[in-house]
């Protein structure tokens, strides 16, 4: 994937140097709270590696974020389709996001989804963006909002890949965004 540069950020491929903090936000029991497993050292190196070639494949993924002015990576923010998840149309493309807790609360994951939408809306010329969370997951539902996304109760799902050990996380709450919307929001702040 082409780099992309946001006021902060700089969202890229995954690198050799990012394999700990790769680690340490899918093993973080805060990061996690609303997942049903951790990884391992090494699962978590088997699926960046899996995620890094996913990119190489498609040019969009959940990349790394980097902090532009330190090279600092904080986490991931990115498209990906859904095929994994039956209960979702064919073809349907979500944003998601995980960052290590210290740099949760700094408008980090939003800045880095705006350009992720505009990547997928112009570049991709996708109709819908998506995300979905475990309905109690307000903090990843709140920046779902502040992008301008719609709450679509009539499509909330359980998730087919949490096991019945964590029923309380199956259920997952859906949100859209077309390009319609999400250029008429663009418009307006522009």
């Amino acid at each position: 994937m082409t780099p992309m540069r946001t006021e902060r950020l700089i969202l890229r491929n995954w690198e050799e140097r990012d394999r700990e903090l790769f680690h340490r936000i899918n093993s973080d029991e805060r990061v996690m709270e609303f997942f049903p497993f951790r990884r391992d050292r090494a699962a978590a190196d088997a699926k960046m590696d899996e995620v890094r070639a996913w990119i190489d494949k498609d040019g969009y993924g959940f990349a790394a974020a980097e902090i532009a002015a330190t090279g600092e990576c904080i986490g991931f923010v990115g498209l990906s389709g859904t095929e994994d998840i039956d209960v979702l149309p064919a073809g349907t493309i979500e944003i998601g996001w995980r960052l290590a807790p210290e740099f949760w609360g700094k408008g980090y994951v939003t800045e880095a989804s705006e350009a992720w939408l505009a990547y997928g809306f112009e570049t991709l010329a996708v109709d819908e963006i998506v995300s979905f969370a475990v309905a109690r997951n307000h903090r990843s539902t709140a920046v779902m909002k502040r992008l301008g996304m719609t709450a679509d109760p009539t499509a909330d799902f359980d998730h087919p890949g949490i096991p019945d050990s964590h029923s309380a996380l199956r259920r997952h709450v859906l949100y859209r965004l077309s390009r319609e919307d999400w250029q008429a929001r663009k418009k307006a702040a522009g």
